[in-house]
């Protein structure tokens, strides 16, 4: 047994036992090799996880957690052209939970209630028992709600710093700034317009940063903003108004250097914004402009080459143009001259200047004017005018004198500035613009005689015409009254008007175009009427009186000089 032990012993190292140990060194070295790489893969696992606990660790707490957003995205501010502050970010807090480690959501709510007393219950509830890892519960928070929650000790909740929008001036120039949403987007006004030229972009990419955003300066001087506002304000309370509004132009430049639109809202609390009379009737409403559109009409007879400052029209009788009749409001009775159509605002004296011009010719210029596009502006809220889709004889004769079109107030107002600066029509502008640069935009669409006719016959209207009521001494002011019957259920009432005064100053050398207007106004007293001069007059006198010095035109006194025609040789 002994000796076939050791026969055995040697046959295992003899040539044939070499094939039996190298099968086991192979399996041997698979074995190693298969713990490697469990060993690889798992500790590939706790690196990844232990890099990820690493860059957490090192994030900001205000920006870790919560939705990738542009919640917190910057927004430059808004500046007047003085550097006022018209809109700012500012820091606030909002309220979120960690649905998953919510224990019991209706404790929650009944502690959240304690603070904020109108939250919504139902809607809160299935946002805690979603078992999401991030809802949101409260946004832009005031600093005592969030003390005040803090307090509570409410397991999962928390707080992120977000950015809100604030408008220190509140309402007085709500319609031009505009307002933001909650994720801090511009919506409206010029806040949208920023968003439109790129800064939206910026924030979808994170690279809108406080720091490198210059502030946008806009080309409205908030002193005469406060004081449009102010007695715009005033007025339609005087004059028992449902609406006002008013705008004050650079007619050398095309800035708006105040604009207002009444009612308004406050964009620092814009419940009531999207309500309908809260809209911003300068820019986004249109209206038949009454008897300022004569101020075209006539300019556009002198412009023609076929009417003069000489010319007379018959105003003896009422004009019959088919079924219609067109009378004056208060008639002469006889033939008047071209300045006296002006003056006394003879419907018919208008009617038969665009009867001189012709249809294509009175449309035609209305276009040149810029009256019936849509004007081009930064503000978004912008209308496109309305009218007759074929001009007959009769809608020419009625557009003559303010009835048949509606446009806007701001471009009336720019158009009118075209037939006082020197004849360009120059686009208006809510951002900073000089004059050469103003130049460069202008298109030329009147005669430098025109200019200085419509310069004479405006002051000559508020010398001795229905301007009289916008008189302001040493401004030397001119302009024209409009007196529109609004239509009421198909047919033009005439116990409620739409009423607008269009007014320019100096006009020896016109700076300024200002307009008001005021939407059905009632008489200031009993007995007394409700027409633009006895109304909006007045409010444009108060404006200019108020203002005049602010916009750098320096009153005159003691040498006060009445409308001079010029005379060309």
């Amino acid at each position: 047994m002994i000796g076939w032990l050791r026969r055995t012993m040697q046959d295992a190292r003899a040539p044939g036992g070499i094939v039996v140990e190298g099968r086991r060194k192979a399996d041997g070295g698979r074995a190693r090799n298969r713990v490697l790489m469990t060993m690889a893969v798992f500790f590939g696992i706790y690196a990844t996880i232990g890099g990820r606990l690493v860059y957490l660790g090192l994030q900001n707490p205000d920006e870790s957690g919560g939705p990738a957003s542009r919640v917190t995205a910057s927004r430059p501010d808004l500046v007047d052209r003085n550097g006022e502050v018209l809109a700012t970010d500012i820091k606030t807090a909002s309220l979120f939970a960690e649905p998953r480690r919510i224990v019991d959501p209706n404790e929650v709510i009944e502690k959240l209630a304690i603070v904020l007393p109108d939250i919504e219950v139902e809607e809160t509830y299935h946002k805690l028992k979603s078992g999401a890892g991030f809802v949101w519960l409260r946004r832009q928070l005031t600093p005592k709600q969030q003390n005040e929650i803090m307090q509570l000790g409410i397991p999962g909740i928390g707080f992120r710093t977000e950015k809100r929008r604030f408008y220190p001036g509140g309402p007085t120039a709500s319609h031009i700034v505009g307002l933001t949403n909650i994720d801090n987007q511009g919506i409206s006004g010029l806040e949208k317009y920023v968003d439109d030229q790129g800064l939206a972009d910026l924030q979808a990419s994170g690279l809108a940063v406080a720091g490198d955003l210059r502030p946008v300066r806009l080309s409205i001087d908030l002193r005469v903003q406060h004081i449009v506002h102010d007695e715009l304000s005033q007025g339609m309370e005087k004059y028992h108004a449902i609406a006002a509004g008013a705008v004050v132009l650079n007619v050398k430049t095309g800035e708006v250097m105040a604009m207002v639109s009444l009612p308004d809202y406050d964009p620092n609390n814009p419940y009531n914004a999207h309500e309908k009379d809260r809209l911003n009737r300068m820019s986004a409403g249109t209206f038949e402009m009454g008897s300022t559109i004569k101020t075209f009409t006539t300019a556009m007879a002198l412009d023609s080459g076929k009417a003069t400052l000489e010319s007379r029209f018959d105003a003896s009788r009422p004009l019959h143009i088919g079924r219609f009749t067109i009378r004056d409001f208060h008639g002469k009775g006889r033939v008047l001259t071209l300045p006296e159509v002006f003056i006394y605002s003879s419907n018919i004296g208008s009617a038969r200047e665009a009867d001189m011009v012709g249809i294509e010719g009175h449309r035609e210029f209305l276009r040149r004017l810029g009256l019936l596009t849509r004007m081009k502006t930064e503000l978004p809220e912008v209308a496109t005018p309305t009218e007759p889709r074929e001009w007959k004889k009769v809608n020419s004769i009625t557009i003559a004198f303010g009835h048949g079109m509606s446009t806007t107030p701001l471009q009336t107002a720019v158009g009118a500035a075209a037939l006082l600066n020197g004849g360009k029509l120059i686009p208006p502008t809510f951002l900073m613009r000089d004059e050469a640069e103003a130049e460069a935009v202008a298109d030329q669409v009147v005669s430098a005689r025109t200019v200085e006719s419509m310069r004479y016959l405006y002051r000559l209207n508020a010398e001795k015409g229905s301007g009289r009521r916008a008189e302001v001494p040493g401004f030397r002011v001119g302009g024209k009254t409009g007196t529109a019957e609004k239509v009421v259920n198909g047919r033009y009432s005439s116990d409620k008007r739409f009423n607008a005064f269009l007014a320019a100053f100096p006009m020896e050398d016109p700076q300024y175009v200002v307009l008001a207007i005021v939407d059905e106004p009632k008489p200031e007293k009993p007995g007394m009427g409700a027409t633009a001069g006895l109304n909006a007059a007045p409010i444009v006198a108060n404006i200019i009186r108020r203002s005049g010095a602010m916009l750098g035109v320096k009153p005159e006194f003691g040498h006060e000089s009445g409308a001079t025609v010029v005379s060309y040789q």
